[in-house]
């Protein structure tokens, strides 16, 4: 992709995913993930039905009259986007990619952190970490994540969520807002996400397309494993192939779900003809 089109991308992607942000998600966003920590900002005079166990003891006995501690929520926060690169994010048949989807999502996010003066990260993964852009703030430093996220070629087409989980701790040593988008097509993460959601708020998006789901009867069909690249014939026209794929698939979404229910974490399923706006609106409103 040249400059000028990718350029023209970003633009695009910037002015719609602004203008959600700024209509409807800045506020909800604010009120789902407040500031976490308290500072301590200043004392005064005790007042009835303030909290005594926040009463300054040095003060009150300095004036001998009671004081308390007043604190400030800590609003800056920290959003890291983890985005799962591998192959079959390339997957759709309706009017976008996956991988479309999943940009246009973490952009939304991104520029209602901004609007919050909260820093953003990025996490491009497959089976490795394939990228990692530290958190900053500000407009230039979001169209950069988006830029990434459009024009980015991984080196692999593999997906190893437990590595990006542990790459995670091993930067982000304060608590922050988590949003892991894949398809979640993945095993056996379940502990590190559940180590993770310990340290931070972590959120699963499931971006998935419905002709994922199950396999159409359309006889002998090559097809192409988007990770592996392997090519084999599969014979729709039988029940029993159609069935095992889809038990295979459901399994994964089962486990995703059992996964992040238990570790105390959020889910968002949205399909690529779904409105992602409500989704995340739904969301930050159930938590808000």
């Amino acid at each position: 992709m040249d400059t000028k089109e990718l350029l023209k991308k970003v633009r695009k992607i910037e002015i719609k995913t602004r203008r959600l942000s700024n209509h409807i998600f800045g506020g909800e966003y604010h009120s789902t993930f407040k500031g976490r920590g308290m500072t301590f900002s200043e004392v005064r005079q005790y007042q009835f039905g303030d909290d005594v166990r926040n009463i300054d003891w040095n003060v009150t006995a300095r004036y001998n009259e009671p004081y308390i501690k007043v604190f400030e929520e800590e609003r800056e926060l920290t959003m890291m986007l983890m985005v799962d690169v591998s192959g079959s994010e390339w997957f759709g048949t309706e009017q976008q990619f996956k991988n479309e989807v999943v940009t246009e999502i973490a952009a939304t996010l991104a520029f209602s952190a901004t609007q919050n003066n909260d820093k953003i990260g990025l996490v491009l993964f497959s089976d490795a970490i394939e990228l990692y852009i530290p958190p900053k703030k500000g407009r230039s430093h979001v169209l950069r994540i988006i830029r990434e996220l459009i024009e980015f070629e991984p080196k692999s087409k593999e997906t190893n969520i437990v590595e990006a989980f542990k790459f995670l701790s091993s930067v982000m040593k304060k608590r922050a807002i988590v949003f892991v988008l894949s398809d979640f097509i993945a095993d056996d993460y379940k502990q590190t996400l559940k180590i993770a959601s310990g340290r931070h708020d972590v959120t699963g998006i499931r971006v998935y397309d419905k002709h994922e789901e199950s396999i159409p009867n359309l006889g002998m069909v090559q097809m192409q494993d988007e990770e592996t690249g392997e090519l084999m014939l599969v014979n729709t026209a039988s029940k029993t192939v159609r069935r095992n794929y889809s038990k295979y698939y459901q399994d994964k979404v089962n486990y995703y779900k059992d996964s992040f229910a238990k570790s105390g974490a959020g889910t968002i399923d949205c399909r690529v003809d779904e409105s992602y706006v409500k989704k995340l609106l739904g969301y930050f409103k159930r938590r808000g």
